[in-house]
C-alpha cells in the first residue's frame, strides 16, 4: 500500500468522543483489540517502597473503560509476578537494580483491568531466573490470562466471538522465543496460522530511550546487546502468515504502520510502570491503542488513546493529546505517513486502495 501523509492534527482533543469506548465494537464482523505497552505495576525488591499505595490497586482504573470493553486486550509484562527468592540477576549495587519482583496477587489486578493476552517475552522476565519465570505464568493463568513469549510457552490462544485468538511473543533475549532468529520465528508464525483466525505476533525490541524514538530500518544494537531489525522483523511476520504486530521495548511511543492490510505497532512506550522507570518528557507518554479488524486480521481503523504517567506512575488520560501528535510526527517521518489517515483527533483508518485507470 502506498504511504501518504496523516491529515493535519486537530489542536484540541475531542475528550466527548473518547468518553464512549464501547462505541463502535458491538459488530459480530468486528474485533476491538486494546493494546498498550510496557506494565510494571511496582515491585518489592529490593524494597517495598517501591510499591504504590493502596497496594497498587487504583492504578490502572482511569483506563478500566477502555481495556474493558475491547474484545482483545494485550500488554507486556515487564517484570515478574510472584513471592518465592528465585535467584536474582548479578548487580553491584542492589539498591539500583533493576530486578522487578510485584507481588504475586498483583496478577488480580491486570486481570481486574481487563487485559486477557499477555507477553512474557522482554529482558526483565528473567530478573529472578527460571523460578520466577514459571510462578510469574503460573500466577497469571490462576487469573484466568493466557500469555506467551517463553521457551517454555511459546504460544496461547484464546476464544472470542466465536474465533480462535493466537499469540506468539519474541525478545532478544534468554529464556524467550528469539527476536534474532528470524527464520525460527517464520517457522513458529506457519506453524500456528492454521490453527487460528488470527494471529498477533508481540516482540520486545529496539534500542532505548528518547534518542530512539525513530524507526532506523536496520539492526539496532543498544549496550553490546542486538536488539533486533525491528522493521524487517515485522514485515517478515506478517509475510509469514501473522495478522497483528505490537511492539515495545524501547520505552518511548514509536510508528505505526499498515503493511499488506496489516497493522504495525513498532513501540507503544511505558504504559503503567510504577516508580523504577524514567517518565520524564516523551518517556511519559504513551498510547492506548484500540485496533478495529475483521474477523480474517485485517485492519479496519484504530483509535488512540493517549495516556500519561506524572510522579511515580499510572496512567492517565492526557487531555493534550500529545502522544498523537507524536505518532503522527514519527509515522510521517519513518513511513510518509504509514498507509493511514488520520480521520479525527484520535481515529485512524487505512488509506483508500488507490483505483488504477484502465
Amino acid at each position: 500500500m502506498k504511504a501518504l501523509s496523516l491529515l493535519l492534527l486537530l489542536p484540541q482533543f475531542a475528550f466527548a468522543q473518547i468518553y464512549a469506548p464501547a462505541d463502535s465494537i458491538r459488530s459480530k464482523d468486528t474485533i476491538c483489540f486494546a493494546a498498550v505497552g510496557d506494565l510494571m505495576l511496582g515491585t518489592n525488591y529490593p524494597g517495598p517502597e517501591f510499591l504504590a499505595p493502596n497496594d497498587g490497586t487504583l492504578l490502572l482504573k482511569p483506563v478500566w473503560p477502555w481495556l474493558r470493553s475491547a474484545d482483545v486486550a494485550f500488554g507486556n509484562v515487564e517484570g515478574t509476578i510472584f513471592k518465592g527468592p528465585g535467584t536474582v540477576k548479578n548487580c553491584q549495587d542492589p539498591t539500583k537494580c533493576y530486578a522487578f519482583r510485584s507481588p504475586e496477587h498483583y496478577a488480580a489486578h491486570l486481570n481486574n483491568a481487563g487485559f486477557d493476552l499477555l507477553s512474557l517475552a522482554n529482558n526483565h522476565m528473567g530478573d529472578f531466573g527460571d523460578e520466577g519465570r514459571r510462578a510469574t505464568l503460573r500466577n497469571l493463568e490462576k487469573q484466568g490470562m493466557a500469555a506467551a513469549g517463553l521457551l517454555i510457552k511459546p504460544f496461547a490462544m484464546i476464544e472470542r466471538k466465536g474465533l480462535k485468538i493466537g499469540l506468539l511473543a519474541f525478545a532478544p533475549n534468554s529464556g524467550c522465543l528469539s527476536l534474532n532468529n528470524v527464520e525460527e520465528a517464520q517457522r513458529l508464525v506457519k506453524r500456528y496460522r492454521d490453527s487460528v483466525d488470527v494471529l498477533l505476533v508481540s516482540f520486545h525490541g529496539g534500542a532505548e530511550g528518547s534518542g530512539h524514538r525513530n524507526v532506523p530500518k536496520q539492526k539496532e544494537l543498544f549496550l553490546g546487546e542486538n536488539r533486533g531489525d525491528v522493521y524487517a522483523f515485522a514485515h517478515l511476520m506478517i509475510d509469514a502468515g501473522a495478522d497483528l504486530i505490537l511492539g515495545h521495548g524501547p520505552h518511548v511511543t514509536r510508528a505505526l504502520e499498515v503493511y499488506k492490510g496489516r497493522f504495525i505497532a513498532y513501540s507503544m512506550g511505558n504504559f503503567c510502570t510504577y516508580a523504577r522507570f524514567n517518565l520524564k518528557g516523551v518517556n511519559g507518554m504513551a498510547p492506548l491503542l484500540r485496533i478495529f479488524t475483521d474477523r480474517n486480521g485485517a485492519f479496519l481503523y484504530a483509535h488512540i488513546i493517549p495516556t500519561r504517567q506524572y510522579g511515580e506512575g499510572g496512567p492517565v488520560l492526557d487531555p493534550e493529546g500529545a502522544v498523537i501528535q507524536e505518532i503522527k510526527t514519527l509515522t510521517q517521518t519513518d513511513f510518509a505517513g504509514g498507509g493511514l489517515r488520520l480521520e479525527s483527533e484520535f481515529l485512524l483508518a487505512p488509506l483508500p486502495k488507490t483505483r488504477v485507470a484502465p
